[in-house]
């Protein structure tokens, strides 16, 4: 029902008051009668904006349906103002999709390439499919979130899509290069997003169909140990950032502080430098004039300059050595934890040292089981050569720094490189050395190597050996949505697919990150909604069911996704580097003890047909998609049932989804679970998942220091390859949009 008089108004809310129930919607007719009385001459416009503050006022945990009110409201305004530009009548304003992808395509607004891909008659076709009552399934939050930040917009900023039409578009540009029964398969892209089953990462939502910006969400370098490394790094970066991307940089190569150069001992500055360098970069060169570019750096625990990386991004002390808007990770073996947890001692060393005088690099070994393994071997040679300089220090004063900075600003993430490599099912060609800035993503890096620059010609040819640049593409499943409606099977086939076509359409600007991205065919299918889905079911977050749980669905999840990518390699061939793989040997169903009639036939068909995917599962933060599917980000629990989302330009009230009776007693406080509950959880999850897990943990800044480091014991212990942000109460965190999906 579409309004396009204040005389129509009545109409309008009864409906809603039938709804929503015999009364509800009474305080919204009185105000409407005062309003209009008081102002009579006034415009639609006008009226529509004050009934949606005032419906949004009356929204709290006792009633939270005024978020759907206030969106029904607001989409009245949004049919009407769309209405005007198009020279419809409102109630027509979903009818012409064919017309208006040529007209916005002529305005430069659409990519050539969708007009170039459907004829006239099959874009009327596919505008058929849209379902305009799907756009009453938003919250007010998640409707405004998805206008004012991803659908199309006009030169003059205003825009010129609509919420359904931004869905198809997505789902016409990542079909568009499909062979067979295309049409179907848009249908179901369509499906999926339109319901809120799923949601796509930041990037593509923002970009599909668009002439600008590529679909990909982070992106993970690894530097070289050389100043045409460093610099050409810088470059790339600003590139990616340039276009949208996050990215992790792994800076455990480069050289430490006082170091040599050429011979020269004592000449080397450290990597503070040039950390410094990328901060600048982040802020200068921002995404599409949205945002800052996000840049997360990581470094190993046992580099020379692990101290003065710690303290970068404290308030205090030596301006000169801090780099406040970038995030750290460090980098964490077995072997340090153990000595935590013993008291024992840590060598710092310097990584072209050990190059030069061991012959190896350390961080290109890992410990191949839990209590040996090469890294210990390689770093127990490193302590006894007396050749080597080394800082020797207590592994507990690391861990203190480590512990002071995530309790002032929530960084560094931690990453537990062993069990990264453990579990890595690509370890035949490469190793993971780092994640990216939501510590989700782990596929196998190495350098690109500067090799010459000389003239030809008019041409200066640059020639370098390309490394392994981590591209990840992302997508997540609306838990709260897609496992009551039980429609797992079906979502995930589309899914897959989706991400696997971003692969191909993606145009990204820096050519080892496209090399990597066709060898490996890495996507990370992720899920929110997790709180959301355990209230509707009525389970605690502090309890073994919800363990349970954890554990049963996230196997269903995976089997389902290895499935998927089956199916796409017998149709369209295996990624280049299946053979060797643990998807081919067997091994990584092995490893996560998967067993019984459905995964024996799956792991034949695995082998027998390969894996269109060699990276398949990832968990991101997913918060800005998350609030448009109107569901709880990630795997993550809630801040509070009801809280003010603020912007610089507005402050809107929002109630978790689904508040009730029933559920309320479900919905608990970050801040308030046992952590340890969250970390048990995640153990079991974490077994499903072939990449990883953007796990926060929360505390109260009144949290003591053992209690912080028993929990940074026990997620090594249990396995967990990352932990991300350690959200304390005194801490304002900024969110990864890159990685939202």
């Amino acid at each position: 029902m579409t309004i396009t008089t204040i005389s129509g108004i009545d109409q309008l809310l009864h409906t809603l008051q039938h709804e929503f129930g015999e009364g509800k919607i009474g305080p919204l007719l009185k105000v409407s009668e005062r309003w209009t009385a008081k102002r009579p001459d006034a415009g639609m416009d006008e009226w529509s904006k004050a009934m949606t503050l005032e419906a949004l006022s009356f929204m709290d945990e006792e009633e939270p349906y005024w978020t759907f009110v206030a969106a029904r409201i607001y989409l009245q305004q949004i049919y009407r103002a769309i209405a005007a530009k198009r020279g419809v009548n409102a109630e027509h304003v979903y009818t012409d999709f064919a017309g208006h992808i040529y007209r916005e395509t002529e305005k430069g607004l659409y990519d050539e390439r969708l007009i170039g891909a459907y004829t006239k008659e099959e874009l009327q076709e596919i505008g058929k499919l849209i379902e305009p009552e799907r756009d009453q399934l938003f919250t007010y939050i998640g409707l405004k979130m998805l206008v004012d930040r991803y659908v199309v917009r006009d030169f003059d900023k205003t825009p010129v899509e609509l919420p359904q039409e931004r869905w198809l578009t997505i789902a016409m540009t990542l079909m568009q290069n499909e062979k067979e029964n295309r049409l179907a398969k848009i249908a179901e892209s369509y499906w999926a997003m339109s319901n809120l089953y799923m949601t796509v990462a930041t990037p593509t939502l923002s970009n599909a169909g668009k002439p600008y910006g590529q679909l990909s969400s982070c992106f993970i370098d690894t530097v070289d140990d050389s100043l045409q490394g460093i610099y050409d790094s810088n470059t790339d970066v600003a590139t990616l950032s340039k276009y949208g991307g996050g990215i992790g940089v792994y800076m455990g190569k480069v050289r430490s502080r006082g170091s040599s150069i050429r011979g020269f001992k004592g000449a080397s500055s450290g990597v503070m430098p040039w950390i410094k360098q990328l901060n600048n970069t982040a802020v200068s060169v921002d995404q599409l004039g949205q945002r800052q570019g996000a840049v997360a750096v990581y470094l190993d625990v046992w580099h020379k300059d692990v101290f003065a990386f710690l303290d970068l991004k404290l308030n205090n002390g030596d301006e000169r050595l801090r780099a406040h808007d970038i995030f750290t990770g460090v980098c964490l073996p077995d072997l340090f934890m153990e000595q935590v947890d013993a008291r024992g001692e840590w060598h710092l060393f310097d990584p072209h040292e050990v190059r030069t005088v061991m012959g190896f690099s350390l961080e290109d070994f890992y410990d191949e089981a839990r209590g040996k393994g090469s890294f210990r071997e390689k770093y127990e040679q490193c302590v006894q050569n007396e050749q080597l300089s080394r800082e020797t220090v207590q592994a507990i004063d690391i861990m203190k720094r480590i512990m002071r900075s995530q309790l002032e600003t929530g960084v560094p993430f931690m990453f537990y490189r062993d069990e990264v490599n453990r579990s890595n099912p690509n370890k035949h060609e490469g190793m993971i050395y780092s994640s990216n800035l939501c510590t989700e993503i782990f596929q196998n890096m190495s350098a690109t190597e500067f090799e010459s620059v000389q003239l030809e010609g008019d041409m200066i040819v640059t020639r370098k050996k390309p490394g392994d640049f981590v591209v990840c593409n992302l997508s997540s499943i609306n838990l709260g949505k897609a496992v009551p409606a039980d429609v797992l099977d079906r979502l995930i086939r589309v899914q897959v697919r989706m991400l696997d076509n971003v692969i191909d359409l993606n145009m990204i600007p820096v050519p080892q990150a496209e090399r990597t991205n066709s060898r490996y065919r890495g996507i990370g299918l992720g899920t929110f909604g997790w709180h959301h889905l355990l209230a509707l079911k009525n389970i605690r977050w502090e309890a073994d069911e919800a363990v349970k749980y954890a554990d049963e669905l996230y196997e269903t999840i995976a089997r389902l996704t290895i499935q998927a990518s089956m199916e796409l390699a017998q149709e369209k061939g295996a990624y280049p580097l299946f053979d060797g793989s643990d998807w081919q040997t067997g091994a990584y169903f092995d490893k996560r003890g998967y067993e019984g009639a459905e995964w024996d036939s799956l792991r034949e068909d695995v082998q027998k047909n390969g894996m269109r995917n060699g990276y398949l599962m990832a968990v991101a933060p997913n918060s800005s998609t998350s609030i448009i599917a109107g569901s709880t980000a990630s795997i993550d629990p809630i801040f509070q049932k009801s809280y003010s989302e603020e912007k610089k330009d507005y402050k809107i009230p929002v109630t978790v989804p689904d508040l009730n009776a029933e559920t309320t007693w479900y919905y608990k406080s970050a801040y308030f679970i046992d952590q340890q509950w969250t970390l048990r959880q995640n153990a079991a999850r974490q077994r499903h998942i072939d990449q990883g897990v953007s796990l926060n943990l929360y505390v109260q800044n009144t949290i003591k220091a053992k209690e912080l480091l028993d929990l940074h014991l026990a997620a090594w212990n249990q396995g967990l390859k990352t932990t991300y942000y350690v959200r304390s109460t005194s801490v304002e965190l900024l969110e990864c949009e890159s990685c939202s999906s």
